[in-house]
């Protein structure tokens, strides 16, 4: 205590026992005087807050102060703050080197990265190796690299990362602060769930606190180091923290009001005194008591959370009602959970929602989907959430992740015995090989979900099915079926009343007229956009100027392919549809190149080239790869053009786009001397 410190600095400048003032203040007063005609640094070690440290801060204009503490310590004036990162590559390297006495090791061992750069654990991997001659840094690595295992290893004599990180810990659980205890508990949370990156609302719900409580929670973690902020309102672990949050996932959570209950040491004694874990303990993925709950609770939110994001997205009509409409095997409590989530304010809200917990999302689903240890409602909880969330990544363009979540989805609707539920991961799936220029493999998909449909009789799936199948055909170059099964959309539609899908085919009858006869194209295309203005329907607006822009590329009308361009992104907006997007920032680049306006469309490409690769949408990256190349080669840089022609034709590789394989093919072989 600052009381105790203050007794121990006076007696130590020569106080005597006795004279020692009993009152802080005083006590307080003494030492100022006894330093102001000094010149003395005075180091204070571990504090824990700015309450502790003022009553030992000297007067005197000779004196300075060094403190070291967990806490930020923002609240002392007139301090100069130095924020202690990770060492660097070499200085980790350099560390192990003097302590450990083996050459050899450099910034790229895997030790550096193993021990996340932090001195404490540096310094116990380096006195293991001093001590054990016939321990080589690569086995110390490989055993560090078992996660389970790893704070085992990073014990040594008095050194200990877990009992480091314990102190922190068990001073949070033990506080009289709200948010200290709710700290602690948030950590046992994370360590149960172990996702990537947390916010206060998931946070909140772990714990069974409110946003505002769980968030102040969070914060002290960051105060303590035991989380970072990896950006405004998003926390995340360092490894070693992660796994020690895994351990306290494991114990039984205190009583309520009761002090905590620990099983790490005394961070006073040595480390060798007490059992350590078994470095093939399973993980709590796998085992720990509240594990499953957290899983279970995060899946709750993260379902309901994702028809929010799903009503903010989809514009209200069929489509919406039917991808909301529950399948056998959705959980009953899902709809009370909807009702106690907030909607959110925008389609661009939900989506940066959704960009921000996709990660989490497709760990959990990866390591929980599959899993035979989890029941029935785990596997429900994450078929409900796919279903639910496809339509954000579909239209998000996110190709990775459509392939995690579609196989999931699929597997986890087989393992429920539901029909609807597996119908709708076969259109997601096959949503994912159009997306990626395999319409074969999209259409089999396609025809395996409409034979589904078919059989539960659900019409409006049974039109989307023959509307997907439609386009699908058109694109394989069979064009009579194309518009048998778009003509047969159209009819279902009408019988629906459904206006929305009655402009998608349009649209898609377009694309086909566009073969033979673009100018009767762009009437069908008219037709959508006229339907899509009547209903307020931004998505088939903007698809209708995309596809009116291709057919005058069609009819060697650049420039007013160029206006339709412009036109469907402004309307676009913060909507988002990657698909459409992508598709018509190509037109755009096309019939800026054909107008002569090279400038405008390297920029125009380039941007699209960075869209796709931050989605790994290497389909498209092929295409704009394509464009881009064509934009080179008429500035005469040959070489440049040719490497972007053949980095486009392997990204091609695999997918239905003959023609413009093909015409790769032509361009390199023609330019093949210059190049």
């Amino acid at each position: 205590t600052s009381a105790q410190a203050l007794a121990a600095l006076l007696r130590d400048l020569g106080t005597e026992p006795r004279r020692v003032p009993d009152h802080p203040d005083a006590a307080a007063a003494l030492l100022r005087s006894l330093l102001a005609p000094t010149r003395t640094l005075l180091v204070l070690d571990d504090a824990a807050t700015a309450a502790q440290v003022r009553p030992l801060l000297p007067a005197g204009p000779g004196c300075a102060v060094i403190v070291t503490s967990r806490s930020p310590l923002t609240a002392l004036d007139g301090a100069r703050r130095f924020p202690l990162s990770p060492l660097t590559g070499d200085d980790s390297a350099a560390l192990l080197r003097a302590v450990s006495g083996r050459a050899g090791l450099d910034a790229d061992h895997p030790l550096v990265h193993l021990t996340g750069r932090l001195p404490l654990a540096l310094r116990v991997v380096a006195a293991r190796l001093a001590a054990r001659s016939a321990l080589t840094p690569d086995v110390l690595a490989h055993q560090l690299a078992a996660t389970e295992g790893r704070l085992h290893h990073l014990e040594y004599d008095d050194l200990s990362v877990r009992r480091s990180l314990a102190v922190a810990h068990d001073a949070l659980a033990a506080s009289d602060r709200e948010a200290d205890r709710d700290a602690a508990l948030a950590l046992r949370r994370i360590g149960a769930l172990d996702l990537p990156a947390y916010g206060a609302p998931l946070i909140a719900r772990l714990t069974g606190t409110d946003e505002r409580r769980a968030e102040a929670a969070l914060d002290r973690l960051v105060d303590v180091a035991l989380l970072e902020e990896t950006a405004y309102g998003r926390y995340a672990p360092h490894d070693l923290v992660r796994d020690f949050a895994r351990e306290l996932s494991l114990r039984p959570d205190p009583a309520p009001g009761g002090p905590p209950v620990s099983r790490l040491p005394d961070p006073r004694l040595p480390a060798s005194r007490f059992p350590a874990p078994s470095p093939s303990a399973p993980r709590p993925s796998v085992g720990g008591t509240e594990t499953p709950a957290a899983i279970e609770t995060a899946l709750h939110w993260y379902a309901a959370t994702a028809e929010r994001a799903l009503v903010a997205i989809v514009e209200p009509g069929l489509d919406q009602d039917d991808r909301r409409r529950p399948t056998a095997a959705q959980p009953p409590e899902h709809a009370a959970h909807v009702a106690a989530t907030p909607p959110f304010e925008s389609t661009e809200a939900a989506f940066a929602w959704g960009d921000l917990e996709l990660p989490n999302i497709v760990t959990l689903v990866e390591r929980h989907a599959g899993d035979p240890a989890h029941d029935h409602r785990t596997a429900a909880y994450v078929s409900t959430l796919i279903r639910l969330l496809f339509p954000y990544v579909h239209r998000s363009g996110r190709v990775a992740e459509m392939e995690v979540l579609g196989s999931a989805a699929l597997d986890a609707a087989r393992r429920l015995g539901d029909p609807a539920a597996e119908a709708y991961a076969l259109g997601d799936l096959a949503g994912l090989h159009f997306l990626t220029g395999r319409q074969g493999d999209a259409l089999a998909l396609n025809d395996r979900a409409l034979e589904i449909w078919r059989r539960l009789g659900v019409v409006s799936w049974i039109r989307r099915c023959l509307n997907n199948r439609g386009l699908l055909l058109e694109g394989l170059g069979r064009y009579a079926e194309s518009e048998a099964a778009l003509r047969q959309s159209l009819t279902y539609s009408r019988q629906l009343n459904d206006p929305h899908g009655e402009a998608v085919t349009y649209s898609h009858l377009g694309n086909l007229y566009e073969h033979t006869d673009p100018r009767a194209a762009i009437e069908q295309h008219r037709r959508s956009l006229a339907i899509g203005v009547s209903v307020g329907a931004v998505i088939v607006q903007h698809s209708a100027h995309c596809n009116i822009g291709y057919a005058y590329l069609t009819l060697g009308e650049p420039a007013s392919a160029a206006r339709h361009f412009e036109e469907s992104l402004r309307i676009l907006g913060g909507h988002g549809d990657w698909h459409g997007e992508s598709q018509t920032r190509l037109g755009l680049v096309r019939a800026l190149r054909l107008l002569g306006h090279g400038d405008r469309a390297v920029r125009e490409c380039a941007e699209l080239l960075r869209r796709a690769d931050a989605r790994a949408d290497h389909y498209t990256g092929g295409l704009a790869r394509h464009q881009h190349g064509l934009l080179l080669c008429a500035q005469g840089l040959h070489e440049r053009a040719c490497a972007e022609w053949r980095t486009a034709l392997a990204a091609l590789d695999g997918t239905d786009e003959t023609a413009v394989t093909a015409e790769l093919r032509e361009l390199l072989g023609t330019a093949g001397a210059r190049c």
